[in-house]
């Protein structure tokens, strides 16, 4: 990462001691190839720490993405229960749908489903665990928004967030709470 000047962290959407506060920069001591430009260093017990300043412009540009949509053409998955909180609240405040838990297969692929619907874009917590729903969107066409930590592959991302999708605090900043 360069050195960061005054006016760097001025522009940033969330003010750096936020960021630091949330451990939104905190990655695992696993780390994989497509997420290592995103990787600052590796600290002295070895997990990785993830830029910053990355991590903010991305969270700028998912915003740019996201506005693009209606509400009801958007789906936040999240498998992780440390994520549930934050993104039940982000559907309380956005009307967008989620799916806090298991994720119902075939909901967005499956037209003979009661529960059917076709939502525009998709936003999963963490592609891993969520690797059903990012199938389902993958088959359906979709474009998915990932938060991906440092031991994430992107394969069938369209667009990521580098962030640490493990904590509840960090998932609440990047989602708005």
């Amino acid at each position: 990462m360069a050195i960061t000047t005054t006016t760097e962290m001025e522009t940033m959407l969330v003010p750096l001691e936020q960021y630091l506060a949330a451990g939104i920069h905190i990655g695992t001591k696993f780390r994989t190839k497509h997420m290592a430009p995103f990787i600052y260093k590796i600290n002295p017990n070895g997990l990785c720490v993830l830029n910053v300043q990355k991590i903010d412009q991305r969270i700028g540009l998912a915003a740019k993405i996201i506005a693009k949509y209606a509400p009801e053409d958007i789906v936040v998955v999240c498998r992780r229960e440390n994520g549930w909180k934050a993104v039940k609240k982000f559907s309380k405040a956005t009307g967008i749908r989620v799916f806090a838990g298991r994720y119902p297969a075939g909901i967005i692929t499956n037209t003979d489903l009661e529960t059917f619907f076709e939502p525009k874009l998709m936003i999963v917590v963490d592609p891993w665990p969520d690797k059903n729903a990012v199938h389902d969107a993958l088959i359906a066409g979709i474009p998915v928004v990932s938060l991906c930590d440092s031991n994430n592959t992107l394969e069938n991302a369209d667009y990521i967030i580098p962030c640490n999708n493990k904590g509840n605090k960090s998932i609440g900043l990047v989602s708005g709470f």
